[in-house]
């Protein structure tokens, strides 16, 4: 496919795709190109620059499709962190120790804990891993008065 900047000469300027060269040649030719804008048949190709790939060009879209690639998969994370775990907030550290040794039922939590509770749990053998930011659900939202 190729694609062309059209012209009408009225000066509306508007593109159209074609299977070839030749293709938009035997539909100019035939009258069968119009402008949307006016509908006069009088159109022709503008100038265009040309489309070239360039390494930086390559390289940025690369990046973009990444970070929104990556932007999508915390979004994810954060909605399944979200549904299936509780925010225990600064409550973290006691927590964690009552659903290690029984005390409350298992299941998956998240909250903030200081340096030393964490160094503690890790003593204690309980397992706890720091959630990156980008993986936190936000919180909810609350009525103001």
């Amino acid at each position: 496919m190729i694609r062309y900047d059209l012209i009408c000469d009225h000066g509306h300027t508007f593109e159209g795709w074609f299977s070839s060269s030749s293709d938009y040649d035997d539909q100019a030719g035939s009258g069968l190109l119009s402008c949307p804008a006016c509908n006069t048949p009088k159109v022709e190709k503008a100038i265009m620059a040309p489309a070239v790939k360039t390494a930086r060009k390559v390289e940025a879209r690369s990046e973009k499709a990444a970070k929104k690639a990556m932007s999508m998969v915390a979004a994810k994370i954060r909605e399944e962190v979200s549904k299936n775990c509780d925010n225990v907030g600064e409550n973290f550290a006691e927590e964690a120790r009552a659903i290690h040794y029984g005390e409350k039922p298992s299941r998956g939590i998240y909250g903030s804990v200081t340096d030393e509770d964490s160094s503690a749990l890790k003593d204690e053998g309980i397992e706890a891993h720091p959630l990156p930011d980008a993986f936190v659900p936000d919180p909810p939202k609350t009525k103001l008065n």
